[in-house]
C-alpha cells in the first residue's frame, strides 16, 4: 500500500469515534456512579461531535478514497453517518433510564458497545472493498452479540444472545463464502475492480453468480428478510429494550449501504441473477410479516414481524433500480429506497421510545394490552404513538405514505405493476395491527394508572421524533433532494 495515499482526513469520523471510544472506556473503568452520568454525557458529546463533522463534510462535498480504496468518503455515507449516530444518540437518551433501573450501568459496556457498533456501522457504510466490508461487519456484531447478553441473569436475554450469535456466525460463513467466490472469479476484493471483471463479456461467469448467492443469503441475514428472518422476533423480544432498538436503527441503515455497493456498484451487470433473488425475498418479507404480526400480542414481537415487512419494501426498491440492463431508473429507484430506510429508522426509534418510557422498574411494556388506555393516562404521549404507528402503516399525512408513494412510483414506473399491487395489498392487510395499537390507546379501558415518569431530555426528544412524522409527511421534498442528491454523487451506474 502507497502509505503517501493514505488520505488520512478522510477516516476522521472513524478514527474520532475510536479515540474517543478508548478514552470513554479508561474514564469509566475509575468511575464509581452507579448511574454512569460522565459516560453518558461523554458518550452523547462524541455523537454530537461526529454529527457535525460528517455534516461539515456532507455541506463542503467531501468525496475520495483512502487506503488505497479500501475506504470510500461519498455522498451516501455522510447521510447516513448522520442518522447512525442520531438512532444511537436517541437510543441513550430513552434508554438510560431502563438500563440503570435493571442494573446494566454497573458497568460502562452499554456505553462502549454501543460506540464500537456504530464504529462497525460506518466501517460498512464506507467500505470500498470486501474485507473492509466484512470487517465492519463483525465489529458491529460481535459487539450486538454482547449487548443482547447485557442482562447476564436474565434467561431469555442469553437465550436470545445465543440465536443471535449461531444464527449470526452461520450468516456470516455464507457472506465470507460468496466473497471469497468472487474473489476467485474476479481476481481482486475491490468493488471497482470487481465491476470490470463482471463487465467484461469473456470472464466465465458462473463462479460469480454461485458466490452472488451466497453473497445475497448473507447480506437478507443482516437485513432480515425471509427466509433469514428467524432470528428477528426472538431477539427484538429477549434483547433489553435499549439493545433492540439500537438493532432495529443503524445496522439496517449499514445493511441498506453495503448492498448498494456490492450488488450495484459491484455486480449491477449480473442484474437479472440478484433482482429475482430481491423480489422473491421482498413479496415473501411483506407476507410473512404482515399476516405474522397480525396474531402477535407482544407489542416487541409486533414490531420485529412489522421491521421484515418493511424491509420487504425496501427491496422492492432496490430491485426496480436497473431494468433490462437499463438503469435509467436507478437514481429514482435506489434515492426512494435510502429515503424509506432512513424513516423507517426515525419511526423506530420513537415507537420504541414510547415503550421504553411506558416500562418502569418491574415492570416490562412488552405486551400491546399495557398500552391500555394511554390517552386517558397521557393524551400527548398517545398522539405521538398514533402518528408513529399511522407512519408505519402508510396512512397520510405522515411521512410513512410517501416513503411508500415513492416505492410504489419506483415499481410502477419500470412496469413491476404487479409487484406494486402486492405490496399495497400487504400494506392493508398490515394496517389492521397498527389501527389495533390505536383502538387499544385510545377505547381500551386502563390497566394501570400510575403516573408516567420521564426526564426533560426524554420528553424533548420523543416529541421531536413524533412530530417529524407528520412535519417530514407534509414536507418531504428537503429529505427526498437530500437522498437524491446523495444517491446521484455516490453511485456509478
Amino acid at each position: 500500500m502507497d502509505f503517501a495515499n493514505l488520505n488520512l482526513p478522510l477516516v476522521l469520523p472513524e478514527i474520532l469515534l475510536l479515540v474517543l471510544t478508548s478514552a470513554i472506556l479508561l474514564i469509566d473503568a475509575f468511575s464509581k456512579d452507579e448511574e454512569r452520568k460522565l459516560t453518558h454525557y461523554l458518550s452523547l458529546t462524541t455523537l454530537a461531535a461526529l454529527t457535525w463533522l460528517s455534516l461539515s463534510e456532507l455541506i463542503s462535498g467531501v468525496q475520495g478514497t483512502a487506503f488505497g480504496s479500501l475506504y470510500v468518503a461519498d455522498g451516501i455515507g455522510h447521510v447516513l453517518k448522520v442518522f447512525s449516530y442520531i438512532a444511537v444518540g436517541v437510543t441513550l437518551v430513552y434508554g438510560r433510564s431502563y438500563a440503570h433501573l435493571r442494573g446494566m450501568l454497573r458497568g460502562g459496556e452499554l456505553y462502549v458497545l454501543s460506540l464500537l457498533a456504530l464504529l462497525g456501522q460506518m466501517i460498512m457504510i464506507s467500505a470500498g472493498n470486501m474485507l473492509t466490508i466484512y470487517l465492519g461487519l463483525e465489529l458491529m456484531s460481535l459487539s450486538f452479540y454482547a449487548l443482547v447478553a447485557l442482562r447476564r441473569e436474565h434467561p431469555v436475554s442469553t437465550e436470545a444472545a445465543m440465536k443471535y450469535f449461531v444464527l449470526g456466525a452461520l450468516a456470516s460463513g455464507f457472506l465470507l463464502y460468496g466473497m471469497s467466490m468472487i474473489y476467485g472469479s474476479t481476481g481482486t476484493l475491490t468493488l471497482d475492480g470487481i465491476a470490470r471483471a463482471v463487465a467484461d463479456q469473456n470472464q466465465d461467469r458462473m463462479i460469480m453468480v454461485f458466490g452472488l448467492v451466497f453473497l445475497v443469503a448473507g447480506l437478507a441475514f443482516k437485513l432480515g428478510v425471509v427466509p433469514f428472518h428467524m432470528w428477528v422476533p426472538d431477539v427484538y423480544q429477549g434483547a433489553p429494550t435499549p439493545v433492540t432498538l439500537l438493532l432495529g436503527g443503524g445496522p439496517k441503515l449499514a445493511a441498506f449501504v453495503i448492498i448498494l455497493r456490492l450488488l450495484v456498484e459491484g455486480l449491477g451487470d449480473l442484474w437479472a441473477s440478484w433482482q429475482p433473488m430481491l423480489a422473491i425475498m421482498a413479496v415473501a418479507s411483506l407476507a410473512i410479516g404482515n399476516l405474522a404480526a397480525i396474531a402477535q400480542t407482544s407489542l416487541k414481537r409486533m414490531l420485529a414481524y412489522s421491521t421484515i415487512s418493511h424491509m420487504g419494501f425496501v427491496l422492492l426498491g432496490l430491485m426496480s433500480g436497473i431494468v433490462d440492463g437499463n438503469a435509467a431508473n436507478a437514481n429514482n429507484a435506489y434515492s426512494s429506497a435510502m429515503f424509506y430506510v432512513v424513516i423507517y429508522v426515525l419511526t423506530t426509534l420513537g415507537s420504541f421510545g414510547i415503550i421504553l418510557l411506558l416500562s418502569r422498574a418491574g415492570f416490562e411494556c412488552d405486551e400491546i394490552k399495557d398500552l391500555a388506555g394511554l390517552n386517558r393516562r397521557n393524551p400527548w404521549y398517545a398522539l405521538i404513538m398514533l402518528l408513529l404507528m399511522f407512519s408505519l402503516a402508510g396512512v397520510p399525512p405522515t411521512v410513512g405514505f410517501y416513503a411508500k408513494l415513492s416505492i410504489l412510483q419506483s415499481l410502477v414506473g419500470v412496469g413491476h405493476v404487479g409487484l406494486a399491487i402486492t405490496a399495497v395489498v400487504f400494506s392493508l392487510i398490515g394496517g389492521y395491527y397498527y389501527l389495533r395499537v390505536v383502538k387499544t390507546m385510545y377505547f381500551d379501558e386502563p390497566t394501570d394508572t400510575s403516573p408516567i415518569v420521564a426526564s426533560i431530555g426524554f420528553k424533548s426528544v420523543l416529541s421531536v421524533n413524533g412530530a417529524l412524522m407528520l412535519v417530514l409527511g407534509i414536507l418531504p421534498a428537503p429529505l427526498m433532494a437530500l437522498c437524491v442528491q446523495a444517491i446521484a454523487t455516490s453511485l456509478k451506474f
